[in-house]
């Protein structure tokens, strides 16, 4: 996944929208075409996701930090064990309580993995591109590291992966992938994939745009991840983020990273309840 200019055009992949989400499927196409941080991001797909005040709440308090010697307001709806700080960071927020869109797919060892047989375990949900130089590669160590956090109650949570490369889905892609990135070490760990129609209505239904202009041009896509409960319904929403060096590699601090981890992880056993 990259990030683009504004005068970058690239074709977007994501299935048709209906009428009524034409007007936000069409902002979300311009703000994509700027340079932008996971704020950006996750404001355009919170008035898709119906997360909308929360989210934009949530943004409001984080510029305005800087500029008031107040403490920040709390978001409603966050988890008591993560901090205003954290969430603020991670740009957390509660979304309504519905049932997360259902799917098919084949993970890296070639086995098709359905979300509804998940049930029972609590489910963090994003979505990567396995050629991916940028933003990709620092969320699979946050899992990492979020796998780790959670100890013994890590065998009980899935890791999940869409893939959202339409010209590179093979199983084959996303094995080399999850190895080259440390992901195999979380035993429930599964990079999907499958073809592209399929692709697209995952993207769709979760409000992932993508946009791949030909098989050598970066992908870029919506980066955000869902905290799915046991009951397999949407809990959390969060917005990962990435800073660029001067020559445009991607990074973040270690001490982000690892604070990334530790607010899966917090998220995670909260939606498990």
């Amino acid at each position: 996944m990259s990030e683009t200019g504004p005068d970058h055009e690239a074709s977007t992949l994501t299935a048709e929208p209906g009428a009524a989400d034409a007007s936000r499927t069409a902002r979300r196409s311009r703000l994509l075409k700027k340079p932008r941080r996971s704020t950006v991001v996750l404001t355009v797909i919170a008035l898709v996701s119906g997360a909308a005040f929360a989210t934009v709440f949530a943004i409001l308090v984080t510029s305005l930090a800087g500029k008031s010697t107040q403490p920040p307001v709390r978001t409603t709806g966050i988890p008591k064990t993560v901090s205003t700080k954290l969430a603020n960071m991670m740009q957390l927020s509660p979304v309504p309580l519905h049932k997360a869109p259902g799917f098919t797919l084949m993970d890296q060892s070639g086995h098709p993995v359905s979300l509804a047989s998940l049930h029972g375990h609590p489910v963090v949900l994003t979505f990567m591109d396995p050629h991916c130089t940028d933003i990709c590669p620092l969320v699979s160590r946050e899992f990492v590291n979020a796998y780790k956090d959670l100890g013994a109650a890590g065998r009980n949570v899935v890791f999940i992966a869409v893939n959202v490369n339409p010209y590179h889905h093979s199983t084959a892609d996303t094995a080399k992938y999850s190895s080259a990135e440390g992901l195999s070490s979380i035993p429930t760990w599964h990079f999907v994939t499958g073809s592209v129609a399929s692709m697209q209505k995952v993207w769709s239904n979760y409000a992932i745009q993508v946009q791949a202009p030909n098989p050598d041009a970066d992908v870029i896509h919506t980066s955000l991840i869902y905290f799915i409960d046991p009951q397999g319904r949407e809990r959390y929403l969060a917005a990962p983020m990435v800073d660029h060096t001067k020559s445009g590699t991607a990074f973040l601090p270690p001490g982000q990273l690892a604070a990334w981890g530790k607010g899966i992880a917090l998220v995670t056993r909260a939606a498990s309840h």
